[in-house]
């Protein structure tokens, strides 16, 4: 039973979005990158955890706090027994262990060590179920997802799962019996209801609004190739046709999400999209969704 979904982050999104309007640097395009395929490695798991018939709450992608530092979760399961914690990596490659330190083969360069960070995770999990007044065993383990990884020198005695050891892993833990009761689920929403958010504003607000690119990016190809028609638009590159109604709500939804304190204004809409589409339609739009506030040159929509 998933009591908590994994929408896409929204830095992820922003990001994205920013990603399509301008030029970000370097440090912050290898940072999309690896959100990007940690973001695809974790739904990978989904796929796999959404199979299991024995009884569980399955809570992704939590973000906690115990005793004055926050560490986020990947995927937990609530059981009979222990719960489960993963730590889920979509690294792709070959690399190495050794020492107790993880190497890039191709640079042998260390890189991030998911075991210490999966051992932080437990550490403050455990303190944050002590201080609930739960006392319950946690199995904690690394899942490496992506069928391309190979770790040499993989340990046996850490709680590491490699790619072709997952089907075996996701069977046993299957065929594990579990009886849920009323303390289970109490955990459950417990944990849910103590998930925060992080807002990523402060850290792009360089990107301010008039130094993105504007248009209407294709809904299929993402190229500012598109033209309107009728009440269409249409990419010149790829031929993608979309209604005008859902390119202006797309767009909308654009601006909402950079600059969620923007007022949308029917101006604003027709400068986003750089007056590819008419501020006639744009208004019929905006008053047929959205709550106008203000009057004439005013009005906003919200």
């Amino acid at each position: 039973m998933i009591l908590k979904d994994r929408p896409e982050p929204l830095e992820l999104r922003l990001l994205k979005l920013l990603d399509a309007r301008t030029v970000l640097e370097e440090k912050e395009k290898k940072y999309l990158h690896n959100k990007v395929k940690g973001y695809e490695g974790e739904k990978m798991f989904d796929l796999l955890t959404e199979k299991l018939t024995s009884p569980s709450y399955i809570l992704n992608d939590l973000l906690l706090e115990a005793n004055n530092s926050q560490f986020q979760i990947d995927t937990l399961m609530i059981r009979q027994g222990p719960i489960y914690l993963f730590e889920v990596k979509n690294f792709e490659g070959d690399f190495y262990y050794e020492n107790g330190r993880f190497y890039s083969l191709a640079s042998n360069k260390e890189i991030k060590n998911p075991l210490l960070q999966l051992e932080r995770c437990e550490s403050l999990l455990r303190q944050l179920l002590q201080s609930l007044g739960y006392r319950m065993a946690i199995e904690a383990y690394v899942i490496f997802i992506n069928p391309k990884f190979h770790l040499y020198q993989s340990p046996m005695n850490q709680p590491i799962v490699n790619p072709n050891q997952l089907p075996d892993f996701m069977s046993k833990l299957n065929r594990k019996s579990s009886t849920l009761n009323g303390q289970h689920k109490s955990l459950a929403e417990q944990l849910v209801s103590m998930h925060q958010t992080e807002s990523p504003y402060e850290k792009y607000s360089k990107y301010s609004i008039d130094r993105l690119k504007k248009g209407v990016i294709c809904a299929a190809c993402h190229s500012f190739g598109v033209f309107c028609y009728d009440r269409h638009v249409q990419c010149q590159v790829c031929g993608h046709c979309e209604g005008l109604d859902s390119a202006v709500l797309r767009s909308v939804g654009e601006i909402q999400l950079l600059y969620p304190n923007e007022k949308i204004t029917t101006n604003l809409v027709f400068e986003w999209c750089n007056g590819i589409i008419s501020k006639q339609p744009i208004g019929r739009i905006l008053r047929q969704n959205f709550c106008a506030h203000g009057i004439k040159k005013y009005t906003y929509y919200v």
